[in-house]
């Protein structure tokens, strides 16, 4: 028997003990998730130069489902979604530059495309909010060079948050296992 195993047996037989339901003890691993991935997206990126824990966080949460095959799903369409409007903010500010109405018309044009063409219904929302992120940013800065770069950044935290979330998701479902269905 291994140290995860013996683990998961003792969280198997609290669990029993307390009464509690499958989804109640994937919540309470959910939350020891969210506690974990957040202690390290934020300490990792309060060294990171111009970083943005708080997006990232948010952007952690997201990919924290406890459930590790679901939790795969979210990043996968997260990042896809991700690259779609980091590319077509990207190229409206090449064309249009930091403007208003490059904003508008390049999240309207994001959101065709996330959802005629890559058509991962779960994160349509994604790709507008990273075009947002990175046009947005020039609008404020006044310069599209600037936008660039910190949409850039913004962009690469959500990511490395994602991973996080990702891999402790899957690490805590290999040491803390949950069987569905056993009462």
């Amino acid at each position: 028997m291994t140290i995860f195993s013996g683990l998961s047996q003792k969280a198997e037989t609290l669990r029993k003990r307390l009464g509690l339901s499958y989804e109640q003890i994937l919540g309470i691993r959910f939350a020891v998730n969210v506690g974990i991935s957040t202690a390290i997206v934020w300490s990792v990126l309060q060294y990171a130069q111009s970083a943005s824990p708080l997006l990232a966080v948010a952007s952690m949460v997201a990919a924290s489902e406890p459930e590790p095959t679901q939790a795969g799903k979210i990043f996968r369409a997260r990042l896809i979604n991700s690259l779609v409007g980091c590319g077509v903010g990207l190229l409206f500010l090449l064309i249009s530059g930091a403007s208003e109405w490059s904003l508008s018309i390049g999240l309207a044009v994001t959101v065709l495309i996330s959802s005629l063409v890559v058509r991962i219904r779960s994160m349509w929302l994604q790709a507008p909010i990273t075009a947002a992120l990175v046009i947005g940013t020039s609008i404020v800065h006044g310069s599209a060079t600037k936008g660039i770069v910190d949409g850039l950044h913004r962009v690469a935290e959500i990511f490395f948050a994602s991973l996080v979330g990702l891999s402790v998701s899957w690490v805590m479902s290999k040491f803390w296992i949950i069987r569905k269905g056993v009462d």
